[in-house]
């Protein structure tokens, strides 16, 4: 007996040794070699865009070499002014309900990813959870509590206390009114909707430019995917592979609501230069990314469309872009 112990114990001895080296040498190889720089990049802009996991790139790299990769990986190409005259919203639908509201699935062979058209611009409004400051609600529940027929998302959130979803980040307007005072000489990048309905996006905006905009509802994040029919993203994007949510416009005034599921064995999520192609493919002339991670979620006639990614299922969230009945 004790002869098959000693064994068993030098077995597993080699094999312990066998996968820490393993292990070693593959962090060696991705880390601190040119020989996986793409796939270094992705893990660290991966992990950086996370709450929860940044020590995937914090663990191996100096906040230096971090801050390189990330950088190197940042958007190239410039913003065009955008020219809201390019789009056309004075036509408004008589549609109630469900109708003029087309949800479509965009998936692929690596990520799960549903597309929500609104025909009439009109119909859609950005708004807070119900106790917004105090507590955020999930998607589902803000639907819910407008009466709406759908909504996804919005924009980024500052927990108070971890998992609450109590406080928005950044700029927000709804309703025609600041949720909190601004910084005159503070720039954002927020998207939001002129009292037209056109969908207006930047990633470097103040409260003068917002004021002459007169916007009816805005919601901080970023970045910027397409201006003018342009896109904007080259290579990944340089925020790795994740959960994603995103709002464009047609020049016609349609808009568009695109959530992409990660984290999952079955869609490990997308890059933003996935979600701005997905867009363009259907015609998107200007387009935004929201908030996505574990908030991305999409409801359509009181039903989940998407599957979160975090395993409590829906995340408390501050603010959505609604439908309206």
């Amino acid at each position: 007996m004790k002869k098959f112990l000693k064994k068993l114990a030098k077995i597993l001895g080699v094999v312990v040794f066998e996968i820490v080296y393993i292990l070693g040498l593959g962090i060696y190889l991705i880390y601190y070699t040119e020989l996986f720089t793409t796939t270094r990049d992705m893990i660290v802009t991966t992990s950086m865009t996370t709450m929860r996991h940044q020590y995937f790139a914090t663990w191996f790299l100096s906040k230096e070499k971090i801050d390189e990769i990330l950088a190197s990986n940042r958007l190239t190409n410039d913003a065009a002014e955008q020219n809201l005259a390019d789009v056309d919203t004075k036509r408004k639908s008589d549609d109630k309900g469900t109708e003029g509201i087309e949800v479509i699935d965009v998936s692929t062979d690596t990520f799960k990813a549903y597309l929500m058209v609104i025909d009439d611009p009109s119909r859609v409004e950005l708004v807070t959870s119900p106790n917004v400051g105090v507590v955020g609600s999930t998607t589902s529940q803000i639907v819910e509590h407008y009466d709406a027929i759908a909504g996804i998302n919005a924009g980024g959130l500052a927990d108070d206390t971890y998992g609450t979803g109590d406080v928005p980040t950044g700029l927000l307007i709804t309703n025609n009114q600041y949720f909190d005072e601004v910084n005159p000489y503070e720039s954002f990048s927020m998207c939001g909707f002129t009292q037209d309905n056109i969908l207006y996006v930047s990633d470097n905006v103040n409260k003068y430019t917002i004021d002459q905009l007169n916007l009816r509802c805005a919601v901080s994040f970023g970045p910027v995917l397409i201006v003018n029919g342009t896109p904007r993203i080259s290579g990944g994007g340089g925020w790795g592979i994740q959960p994603r949510t995103c709002i464009g416009q047609r020049q016609d005034g349609t808009v568009l609501f695109l959530v992409i599921d990660g984290r999952q064995t079955d869609s490990l999520g997308a890059t933003l230069k996935n979600a701005q192609d997905i867009l363009l493919n259907h015609g998107a002339y200007n387009a935004f990314n929201l908030d996505g991670g574990a908030s991305t979620t999409m409801v359509f006639d009181s039903k989940l469309v998407n599957k979160p990614s975090d395993f409590a299922g829906e995340r408390y969230v501050p603010t959505a872009f609604i439908v309206k009945k």
